[in-house]
């Protein structure tokens, strides 16, 4: 019996941080055990905030492979490419979008949302407005049964759904299929300024950093404000460093930082320290797989060719009942 399909992309704007390895990659290394996975560099949307300098994005694109293969996402069991190999998505975005009312985009919780995150960004262009349908022609094209997010993307994917069943309305049943979600718990990722880590506020901790330049990011860290002294007694719940210590510090070690951060007898710089040493033990590993990839750079490349082929194929048998439907095709 064929496996379940999950699709899912990455804007490639720059570095990943350890927000995407808790909040995504960690969750698409475990969801290629189960399902048949398309995971894809989301090349088309990045151009939608970054049109004026597309450069980082094709650098971004081969940078952002070589950290997912680093991490654990396998070639052999999931299926790799970028977005923009694939001309089909750009067709589909095409044709569904005559058939999306533009109130349906508007409407769009995270529109608001994204241009306050990236309120440096100009986005002001009709490819930021659309981006929900090429979003929908990504996950149909492959006809993915389900899609990993976090609650707050819930109504990305209902839009897309509603697309669908548009389509499927006009066109014929059962020629896309609608996606359900997998919800993933979005992980509490702060950066070292106590804001949300992101790239955009400059505050984040890449997944690839030197051990010098991580101990310094940790060093910086906002913690509990209340503890202006050592003998200060603080509460780990009201600290920005501490739900990093959720992630990369075991149960045991956690207990004894609860109770020296309430009773005094652990100081910041030791609860950093302890973080410090977590988290090289966690990335050395990482670090020293980029470093190999990047010195067998046509390795990447050769991944990459191989999953749009993959993807080629796919999104061809998809976009031949597509247009049959539609009558754009003799």
């Amino acid at each position: 019996m064929d496996r379940k399909r999950i699709v899912s992309g990455i804007r490639p704007t720059g570095d990943l941080h350890i927000g995407h390895y808790l909040g995504v990659l960690k969750n698409w290394v475990e969801l290629q055990r189960d399902y048949q996975c398309f995971y894809f560099v989301a090349d088309w949307h990045a151009l939608t905030s970054e049109f004026r300098d597309p450069g980082v994005i094709r650098k971004s694109s081969r940078d952002m492979v070589m950290t997912w293969l680093s991490v654990g996402i396998d070639p052999q069991a999931s299926v790799i490419f970028r977005q923009s190999d694939i001309k089909n998505h750009a067709e589909l975005f095409l044709l569904l979008s005559m058939i999306t009312p533009v109130p349906w985009l508007e409407r769009n919780p995270a529109y608001k949302e994204l241009r306050e995150e990236l309120k440096e960004k100009d986005l002001s262009n009709l490819g930021f407005l659309g981006y929900p349908v090429l979003q929908a022609a990504d996950i149909v094209m492959y006809h993915a049964d389900k899609v990993p997010i976090g609650e707050d993307q819930l109504p990305h994917l209902e839009l897309t759904r509603e697309i669908v069943r548009r389509f499927n309305f006009l066109y014929g049943e059962g020629i896309l299929k609608e996606p359900r979600e997998i919800l993933t718990e979005a992980a509490r990722v702060l950066g070292i300024d106590g804001r949300k880590m992101s790239k955009s506020y400059g505050n984040a901790i890449f997944i690839y950093e030197t051990e010098e330049s991580l101990r310094q990011k940790v060093m910086q860290m906002f913690t509990d404000v209340k503890r202006l002294r050592k003998k200060d007694p603080g509460e780990p719940e009201d600290c920005n460093l501490y739900p990093l210590h959720e992630y990369f510090t075991d149960e045991e070690t956690r207990r004894e930082i609860q109770a020296g951060c309430r009773s005094a007898d652990l100081g910041c710089v030791e609860c950093k320290k302890i973080l410090i040493g977590n988290l090289v033990s966690e990335f050395q590993p990482v670090w020293e797989k980029i470093d190999y990839y990047r010195d067998h750079a046509s390795l990447i490349d050769d991944i990459i060719r191989q999953g749009a082929t993959r993807a080629g194929e796919e999104s061809e048998a998809t976009m031949e009942k597509v247009r049959a439907a539609m009558r754009m095709s003799g």
